[in-house]
């Protein structure tokens, strides 16, 4: 499936965060609302993604209009061996002229076959996003349940502030480390991170200076490798790591030897960007703006904000080593 353009359906949750993960897949073409055409050249990392509802096979695409839509699906000559259904999403601001019930029997009586809207073998389903109209056959589709059955408070060690899975494994598939490769998270806290890397065969190692967290991590994260080290001294050799993904400390609960929250954040990322490889990613998550200081050590590629509650700001920066 090297160089087919997906279509993926996008979850609507975070504006620009979900098209960063795409990455992961291949280069994005095009942009819309909830919506992204992508050159997809890794088809066996479809499954991993975190920020997605499903991903299609992309059949085509034309402005938001009855008629358009119509003349697509008669030009598209579009023949399903397999019962099948047409599904539409509208994403709210959509200038379609259409209803979504219209434009589903258009894709029942212009795609030739056997229409099952019960249990269909074989979905065709368009996103109706902006001024465009999305027409793509679902390969896969995520299940929501995936990340609920394994939420931090059940895991045998606990601390409060961690991230959920979902929004770990988005940040796995933005730092684009695969399977067999090497991924280092130097703030590992309870052990989230290199939990979610084994589950995606990455060799997850982690590290932490509190022995707390260390002991606790290990508990969670028995297929990984947690150390204890300060991240601002870290025992690894240079260009050893694939990617790096890790959770900045912050606050005052934060257990740190270094004189202050600054000072730990330039010697952390001096070490960083020493042992990961140049090309490769480093995604950090921060509580406060870091893009200057973090740009004195490597190219700035992205920066992401989400907003946790009232009073916590979660920001996400994308770092490239150059070589």
């Amino acid at each position: 499936m090297v160089g087919v353009h997906l279509l993926v359906e996008l979850a609507g949750d975070h504006p620009q965060l979900p098209f960063a993960e795409l990455d992961i897949l291949g280069p994005v073409l095009e942009r819309g609302t909830q919506v992204a055409l992508v050159d997809c050249q890794h088809a066996e990392e479809i499954p991993r993604l975190a920020l997605a509802h499903s991903v299609m096979e992309h059949l085509g695409s034309c402005p938001a209009e009855k008629g358009a839509f119509s003349r697509m699906l008669n030009d598209l000559a579009i023949s399903s061996p397999r019962p099948f259904a047409g599904r539409v999403k509208k994403v709210y601001g959509n200038t379609m002229d259409a209803s979504q019930a219209e434009l589903e029997r258009l894709i029942g009586s212009l795609v030739q076959g056997k229409v099952d809207l019960q249990n269909p073998a074989e979905e065709f389903r368009a996103i109706v996003a902006g001024s465009r109209c999305y027409l793509g056959r679902v390969l896969w589709r995520s299940d929501p349940r995936r990340f609920g059955d394994r939420r931090p408070g059940d895991r045998p060690f606990f601390h409060p502030g961690v991230m959920m899975p979902r929004m770990v494994r988005a940040l796995m598939n933005i730092s684009c480390a695969r399977q067999g490769e090497r991924l280092l998270d130097p703030f590992s806290g309870t052990g989230g991170m290199i939990m979610e890397a084994a589950l995606l065969g990455i060799i997850g190692i982690g590290s932490d200076i509190d022995p707390e967290m260390v002991r606790g991590s290990r508990m969670n994260a028995r297929e990984g490798v947690i150390l204890r080290a300060d991240g601002r001294r870290l025992p690894f050799r240079d260009e050893s790591f694939d990617a790096v993904v890790t959770d900045l400390p912050y606050g005052q609960s934060v257990s740190i030897r270094a004189r202050s929250l600054d000072s730990l954040y330039h010697d952390a990322l001096g070490e960083i960007s020493r042992v990961v490889k140049p090309g490769r990613r480093v995604v950090l998550v921060t509580h406060r703006d870091i893009r200057m200081r973090a740009g004195n050590f490597m190219r700035v590629e992205g920066c992401y904000s989400q907003r946790v509650h009232r009073s916590l700001t979660r920001n996400i920066l994308v770092l490239v080593r150059d070589g």
